[in-house]
């Protein structure tokens, strides 16, 4: 474990103390160990050095004292103030973005996620090449590699950047892939529901139970990165496939939305969104916000939408509302659950089924089928690893 110093500036923006929390959770499923805790109000980030340099001297004092072998920024370092920092405290420092992309690279299991991460980390890194990839010399054969008169910069940059051309073209045959299996999908006549939401909001547990599947859900930022899918039956309803997928963060990486479009765009072909709210957080309209940003980016935002407020098991005053609400045109707007205890499930599903429903009656313009009604069993058939 890695023992690491947490700094977050209070730029009057966001809710400081949710910031706080937040930055704390992604440092500990990294494997980080936060040891020293550095916080401080500005107006505007110190263009050499980001935090100023009284904090940054205050900073360097705590990390010698408390033996800190990594600094951790909850906001996004340009490549100079990163260096700065790194000559004045003499240890490793990573910004937001550089540690969300290390806790994408420990949780792609998939062939596929591992691809876009590595995608997101190249993309992130060109920009802050300081010698860092000539191993990669050792996938062409080394010695003849270079070009006359170039320096190692230049040589970095050109291996970097024929890698990034090579995972690009594997990324848009995935693709295609993925294109031919949404139109076998469309062909079987499979109502498709995509889990979406904040990050930890229990999507993972809320698939599980749904599905009876045993994909993996723990109280970890982004435990969850490879898109997973089951077929379902819901009765008079018929066959329906349920996804889970990656959760959002506030200041996602434009890295990482560039490199998963492929994986993010399957919302956009869903018949239904579950937008999946922790209803115990503070600040939970803030994240439904930041989902809907990025929905809103993949082109997801004309997906028929359910609010569904999770854990509320942890809000007393959420105890005696009814599971369902609606809005002024009758539509189902939200379903208040619990999906570790159940309460809620079944108003759930009752609202999918009328999801469903409401699809036959008014399909949409862009599908040229209906949902199945097969016979298959709870859980049963298809899983898709993305």
């Amino acid at each position: 474990m890695t023992r690491a110093a947490l700094v977050t500036i209070d730029f009057g923006k966001t809710d400081f103390a949710a910031s706080q929390e937040e930055i704390a959770l992604l440092a500990t499923s990294a494997g980080a160990v936060p040891v020293v805790t550095l916080t401080g109000k500005r107006s505007r980030p110190d263009p050499a050095l980001f935090i100023g340099s009284g904090k940054a001297e205050e900073l360097k004092q705590a990390v010698i004292a408390e033996a800190v072998e990594l600094v951790i920024f909850n906001h996004t370092l340009t490549p100079g103030q990163q260096r700065n920092l790194e000559r004045v405290l003499e240890v490793r420092v990573i910004d937001r973005v550089s540690l969300i992309l290390d806790i994408f690279a420990l949780r792609a299991k998939s062939a596929e996620g591992k691809l876009q991460v590595e995608l997101a980390q190249l993309q992130y890194l060109s920009t802050r090449l300081v010698r860092a990839w000539t191993h990669l010399e050792r996938q062409k054969g080394g010695i003849g590699l270079r070009g006359p008169g170039e320096t190692q910069l230049e040589t970095d940059r050109r291996l970097l950047g024929e890698r990034v051309k090579y995972l690009r073209e594997r990324q848009r045959r995935l693709a295609r892939q993925h294109g031919t299996q949404r139109r076998a999908r469309e062909r079987n006549r499979a109502f498709s529901v995509s889990l979406v939401g904040y990050t930890n909001a229990g999507k993972s547990t809320l698939f599980n139970t749904l599905t009876k599947a045993q994909a993996y859900a723990a109280n970890q930022l982004f435990a969850t990165l490879d898109t997973t899918s089951r077929r379902v039956y819901l009765g008079e309803a018929g066959n329906i496939v349920i996804s889970d997928t990656v959760g959002f963060i506030r200041d996602l990486p434009h890295q990482l939305i560039a490199a998963f479009r492929a994986t993010l765009e399957e919302t956009a072909q869903a018949d239904l969104l579950l937008h999946v709210v922790d209803a115990s957080s503070a600040v939970r309209e803030a994240q439904a916000v930041e989902v809907d940003a990025v929905l809103d980016e993949v082109g997801a935002t004309r997906v028929p939408q359910i609010m569904v407020w999770n854990k509320i098991d942890a809000v007393p005053e959420l105890q005696d509302r009814p599971a369902v609400e609606r809005d002024e045109y009758g539509k189902i707007s939200r379903v208040f659950i619990s999906a570790r205890s159940g309460q809620g499930l079944d108003a759930l599903r009752g609202a999918i089924a009328e999801a469903v429903a409401g699809r036959v009656e008014h399909p949409r313009a862009d599908a040229s089928v209906m949902p199945s009604s097969d016979s298959t069993t709870d859980g049963q058939a298809e899983s898709d690893q993305a």
